[in-house]
């Protein structure tokens, strides 16, 4: 599959979080949240047109279940992020992780492929992870 239109920076960010959050073959509403939360107040999504969140998450979908789903979804982050943004991804990734309060075996295997996908340095990526782990501490 080749890169779409479509496929904005934003709508690579909205994918990343859909990944992790669907890779544990659920999505729980923590998770779900999690991903409006980011979209309603991060500076990167200020020019995001919200009302196409459940589009590009359902687009994400799709994708996934055609044949080779997944390396098509990740070309198409890689491709429509540019790399000041690609740690930026990772985070949210990480964040969308650690939302439930525990990151599965599936997860951390989805951010694994995403980390290598958008070579994000393994520093970064644990400063990243330890960053969203300290976030969604509870008592």
């Amino acid at each position: 599959m080749t890169l779409t239109t479509s496929t904005t920076h934003h709508t690579a960010l909205i994918y990343v979080m859909v990944l992790v959050a669907g890779s544990d073959g659920g999505m729980p509403n923590s998770e779900l949240r999690s991903i409006g939360e980011v979209v309603q107040y991060l500076p990167i999504f200020r020019d995001y047109d919200r009302d196409r969140l459940t589009k590009d998450a359902a687009a994400c979908g799709r994708l996934l279940n055609d044949d080779d789903g997944l390396e098509n979804v990740l070309d198409q982050v890689e491709a429509a992020l540019p790399e000041r943004l690609r740690e930026t991804a990772y985070a949210l990734a990480c964040d969308v992780a650690a939302a439930d309060g525990r990151v599965t075996q599936e997860e951390a295997r989805m951010l694994d492929i995403i980390r290598y996908r958008l070579q994000v340095g393994r520093l970064a990526a644990a400063a990243i992870e330890r960053g969203a782990r300290a976030r969604h501490m509870t008592i």
